[in-house]
């Protein structure tokens, strides 16, 4: 058997059911809308979330709390990740993609100060924790804030 002679089996599809082709069709005439009304017309209907006037519910639920949509988000790394670049190596944005670490760069990229790290490097972020700077100068590399 090849993949262009697979077929579904006997009876298990149907074909689609085609309404306004004449009153003999029992499915002619109104087409299965019903007469008059909001939706027999053309374009008829009621939008999403409406409930027939009574208020819905996303007005009748409370609203809390507040959405910063000027709140940067940056993509955060571990000192420890760190290790897997060699020694003497400038770690920046571009470095940390292309080794994996990160997906993709946001608003930036903050260092925090998770695990330990072995290895002089020079680190490039928008951001670092204490912690991150201490650990990273510890280990003889440099931090630098862009």
């Amino acid at each position: 058997m090849k993949l262009h002679e697979l077929k579904p089996a006997a009876g298990s599809r149907k074909d689609e059911t085609r309404v306004g082709r004449g009153t003999g069709s029992g499915r002619g005439k109104t087409s299965c809308r019903g007469h008059k009304g909001q939706k027999a017309r053309a374009g008829g209907g009621v939008r999403p979330g409406f409930e027939g006037g009574q208020m819905p519910i996303y007005r009748r639920l409370p609203k809390r709390g507040f959405k910063n949509i000027w709140a940067k988000e940056y993509a955060e790394v571990n000192v420890e990740t760190l290790n897997r670049f060699d020694d003497g190596a400038e770690v920046d944005a571009v470095a940390l993609v292309e080794e994996g670490i990160i997906k993709n760069v946001l608003d930036g990229i903050r260092i925090l100060g998770g695990g330990e790290i072995t290895k002089k490097l020079t680190v490039r972020a928008q951001g670092f924790t204490k912690t991150a700077v201490q650990k990273i100068e510890a280990a003889g590399g440099k931090t630098e804030v862009i």
